[in-house]
């Protein structure tokens, strides 16, 4: 939310992306259409990077806190972007984020064994609803608790995505916050990252 507020461009997915980097290629805009394909990029190099972390830290239970404290590095940074104002391009802040959002989503897919995405909803609900069919034409009783547990995780996250939002838009619009929004989204994910510390000892 704190991306698109302050940037106007999606900074969660790529889906709008491409469709704008494909529409600028059909109209020979071949210079504007980079731009969208440096966002792709950005988002793509972001998986690649933390699914390089998690196949070098493969068998490791902390697999996960490289990509978790990069990620948070990169959301201080564009937070910072009102001190350091010479990184406060449009493109910079949305390469950025793009890059964060990429991490982000490669981790949890790792982690949750592809069944959790949280950049975007467009899977999300799309699993929602197999999922709901599922439970109500498969009678079968011992899938029917598994599917249970994958719709009350969905609808948490859906939840969280929402509340999230909502929160984010909030905090920069009404208190006037801005982009250091994004500091509490890097709190968030460091207290996170202590939590499951605390969990595993």
């Amino acid at each position: 939310m704190t991306g698109y507020l302050q940037i106007k461009q999606l900074t969660t997915n790529v889906t709008g992306h491409f469709a704008l980097f494909i529409y600028d290629l059909a109209h020979l805009d071949f210079w504007k259409g980079t731009v969208y394909f440096l966002y792709i990029f950005c988002f793509l190099l972001g998986s690649f990077v933390s699914s390089s972390i998690f196949e070098l830290k493969k068998g490791s239970k902390n697999k996960f806190i490289i990509p978790t404290i990069l990620e948070s590095v990169l959301l201080i940074m564009v937070a910072s972007t009102n001190i350091f104002s010479l990184f406060s391009s449009i493109e910079f802040i949305a390469c950025s984020l793009l890059f964060a959002m990429g991490i982000q989503n490669s981790f949890v897919t790792k982690i949750s064994n592809a069944v959790v995405r949280t950049t975007h909803l467009i899977g999300l609900f799309t699993d929602l609803g197999i999922d709901l069919s599922y439970l109500i034409f498969n009678k079968k009783n011992n899938l029917t608790e598994k599917v249970k547990e994958n719709i009350k995780l969905r609808f948490a996250i859906i939840t969280s995505f929402f509340g999230g939002g909502l929160i984010g838009g909030y905090l920069y619009s009404e208190i006037n916050l801005k982009l250091s929004t994004l500091y509490l989204a890097a709190l968030i994910l460091l207290i996170s990252l202590i939590y499951n510390a605390l969990n595993e000892n």
